[in-house]
């Protein structure tokens, strides 16, 4: 018997109703273009003081000395926290206690162990205080050399990559593909640091009330961060409320609890009085993760036709001194291209920098960079047209586990954006195209490739008599939509038109709507959401079946239908009742159902699950300057069914943007002395704005799959960045005849 608050268990396809599936404008817009919207640094709380935290300026060694005094003497400054005087934390920072947490900084003694690691908070009544008191503070240290880059790092093999994925992957005979390989081609790869540059910066309002704590933070999971807040200052987690409604993007980054949260709601404790620490744009450099940088070497063996015989991706990526978060770069070359041998690994550097974490598309986006690159070079070793060589080696099942897929539709991705792009006009040979202006004209392409996860997740639907609904979920919408995408399954799963229905989410005192990362939230919030709302229908078709009042008298195993706030015989519409009418005569204000959103396991051990897509890219290039700008983007994905498709295509576009800001714009440099971040701020670590991006096109392909979930849904926040950056670089090649073998790319590496 199928649980009724899971109808993923059951493995059948749920059919969603009439808000599903339209372009529906944010829900959220109003409120953010009028200001309205209170994100957590708008908080204010009678009471309420600053807190600064004091950096670190060297990268590794121990503070000696603090002038404390003078930084207390300074009008307006309530209370200095060191290592000396720091209330106790129950959780000790530097312990590992669950998958998501990261050893982190919070004032646990006076070792330093990057430059701008917090050293010391400054808590005073204005903002301008607690700043000129931070700088009062005026640190020494005693230092010991920085280890910045590879070659100055430690070499180690890690137990694991990313979030617990296996560092090294082995598959047929990589020494004999090679052997029989007529060609063999090698391409080397480095990506640098890159560093987390959300709008909304990370800040926390804190305040205690008793044993009781309150916090607005952006957060991306706002149940197992509620947790784990608890676990850290021993208290019930019913004793913690953490509301988290608007987040100015997360990317990974608002997901794990870092230090400066911890050292904040310390900071109230201290004072006893509400406290607000929000993170300037240079603090966004080293406590709260980055990507990792990355050294990839990728060697492909083909035979004369084409074929693979062989696929080697070693990569080499960095983390910090004292925990361990390696880009999982080389897992990227799993799931993508037959080949009958297939090796990865990973190799960790340590040096003094913040530890790394998840940046939207972890691996994947570094990994498919390398990846996509070495699939252009070996197309050209082989005289073949990179998507001709890619459809020669299109693999049918999963190349790692070989497992079916639940779907793929990367054939019509490719077929679908390389019509749109005009890919058929493109000379084989580089440096042929021109434009009328005389710019070098390049045109290259990427095979794009996402997982499809799902985290458990749970939801409420309650029924009121007044023909409305009011659905909950711990959710986050960072910007992706989720407050109207998951809004509208909610109201299918209700049976009721979206303007019926109150959407809440975005407090830990709602269902755990599991982690909004991975590219997996509609899918996890959305199956919990839809199946609260069928088991709040399930409840009510009972007690309208056994209502001799009701025209749905007597129904039973026959079965009913919901639609627009009525109840349907399954095979006879002419019998129906209204909510309202059914909850009435039952002396019903209204009626609560719960669901969960989970996978059939079944499923999951049998088939690959993943989103797919292509990206092909223009670029034009001065022949003289060697300036580069991306003139054309078209992508092609296919993700299951699309809830939304405005928000889909919104996603799908930022993703190929991010993959642009990639390949020409985003590099975190730091002093090889000090180890301090040379361009923390948004003049230095460039992004991409609107001039960067003139076109950019995302087309969503059918594709229905019936085995991801009962909704059939995947995710598409990553996807758009994994062939974007390689279809980049081998545009540049193709306008320039150079290889690109770092990146951002340099105008120095086309010169010469």
């Amino acid at each position: 018997m199928p649980d009724p608050m899971n109808p993923a268990a059951s493995g059948h396809h749920v059919r969603l109703g009439s808000n599903s599936g339209q372009p529906m404008t944010r829900r959220d817009g109003a409120a953010k273009v009028t200001g309205t919207a209170t994100y957590a640094a708008d908080n204010r709380p009678e009471g309420l003081v600053h807190a600064v935290f004091a950096g670190a300026s060297i990268a590794r060694g121990r503070v000696t000395f603090l002038d404390v005094a003078a930084a207390r003497a300074h009008p307006g400054v309530i209370e200095i926290m060191t290592p000396d005087n720091r209330p106790p934390l129950h959780v000790n920072p530097d312990e590992k206690f669950h998958a998501f947490a990261w050893r982190t900084e919070a004032l646990q003694d006076d070792t330093v162990r990057y430059a701008g690691q917090p050293i010391a908070v400054v808590i005073a009544d204005t903002l301008e205080a607690a700043t000129e008191g931070a700088r009062l503070l005026a640190p020494l240290y005693a230092s010991d050399p920085a280890r910045i880059g590879f070659d100055q790092g430690t070499r180690y093999d890690p137990p694991a990559v990313g979030i617990g994925a296996e560092a090294d992957f082995a598959k047929g005979d990589l020494a004999a593909g090679l052997s029989a390989a007529a060609q063999v081609t090698e391409t080397r790869i480095t990506t640098p640091l890159q560093y987390h540059n959300a709008m909304e910066p990370h800040a926390i309002v804190a305040e205690w009330t008793e044993d009781r704590l309150t916090l607005d933070t952006p957060n991306q999971a706002i149940v197992m961060s509620r947790n784990a807040f608890a676990q850290y200052f021993d208290i019930p987690a019913e004793n913690v409320t953490l509301r988290s409604p608007y987040l100015g993007g997360g990317f990974g980054s608002k997901a794990i609890i870092v230090g400066p949260q911890l050292l904040a709601i310390l900071a109230a404790r201290m004072v006893q009085r509400p406290v607000k620490l929000v993170l300037r744009r240079d603090q966004m450099f080293g406590p709260v993760q980055h990507r990792g940088a990355t050294q990839q070497v990728v060697r492909l063996g083909m035979e004369a036709t084409g074929r693979l015989t062989a696929l080697d991706h070693h990569a080499t990526a960095s983390t910090s001194s004292f925990d361990d978060f390696i880009e999982p770069a080389a897992n990227a070359s799993h799931n993508l291209y037959a080949s009958p041998s297939i090796r990865t690994r990973h190799t960790g550097v340590r040096i003094d920098t913040g530890t790394p974490g998840s940046m939207r598309a972890p691996g994947e986006a570094s990994g498919s960079a390398a990846l996509e690159c070495a699939m252009d070079e070996a197309a050209e070793a082989l005289g073949l047209d990179p998507l001709e060589f890619r459809l020669r080696n299109y693999a049918e099942t999963d190349p790692a586990s070989g497992k079916r897929f639940s779907a793929k539709a990367l054939r019509d991705c490719y077929a679908q954006a390389a019509a749109r792009f005009g890919w058929a006009d493109r000379p084989l040979a580089p440096g042929q195209m021109r434009d009328e202006d005389g710019l070098l004209v390049g045109w290259g392409m990427g095979t794009c490739l996402f997982p499809a996860p799902m985290f458990p997740a749970r939801a409420r639907a309650v029924l009121r008599a007044d023909g409305t609904a009011v659905v909950e979920t711990a959710g986050a919408d960072m910007g992706q939509g989720a407050w109207t995408a998951l809004a509208q399954i909610a109201a299918d799963g209700v049976g009721l038109p979206i303007d019926k229905v109150v959407f809440h989410s975005g407090s830990s005192d709602q269902p755990d709507g599991g982690v909004a990362g991975g590219s997996a939230h509609t899918a996890s919030a959305g199956g919990a959401l839809h199946a609260a709302g069928g088991d709040a229908i399930r409840q009510l078709a009972e007690i309208a079946a056994a209502d001799p009042d009701s025209p749905l008298f007597g129904t039973g195993n026959t079965g009913v239908t919901a639609r627009d706030g009525r109840l349907y015989r399954s095979d006879d519409d002419s019998r129906s009742d209204s909510y309202s009418d059914i909850m009435v005569r039952a002396g019903l204000t209204e009626l609560t159902g719960t669901g969960s959103g989970a996978r059939d396991p079944a499923n999951e051990e049998r088939r690959a699950m993943f989103s797919h897509g292509a990206v092909f890219a223009e670029v034009k290039i001065d022949p003289e300057l060697f300036q580069i700008r991306v003139t054309r983007m078209v992508g092609a994905f296919a993700a299951g069914r699309i809830i939304n498709p405005h928000l889909a295509t919104s996603q799908l576009t930022g993703g190929m943007i991010w993959g642009l800001s990639f390949a020409l714009h985003e590099e975190g440099v730091h002093d090889l002395r000090t180890g301090r971040a040379m361009n923390a701020d948004l003049a230095g670590y460039h992004v991409p704005v609107n001039a960067d991006a003139p076109s950019v096109e995302a087309i969503l392909v059918d594709e229905t799959d019936p085995y991801v979930n009962a909704l059939g849904i995947k995710g598409v926040g990553e996807i758009g960045i994994t062939g974007t950056v390689g279809a980049i670089a081998n545009a540049v090649w193709h306008a320039t005849g150079k290889r690109v073998s770092s990146f951002p790319i340099h105008i120095d590496a086309l010169m010469g």
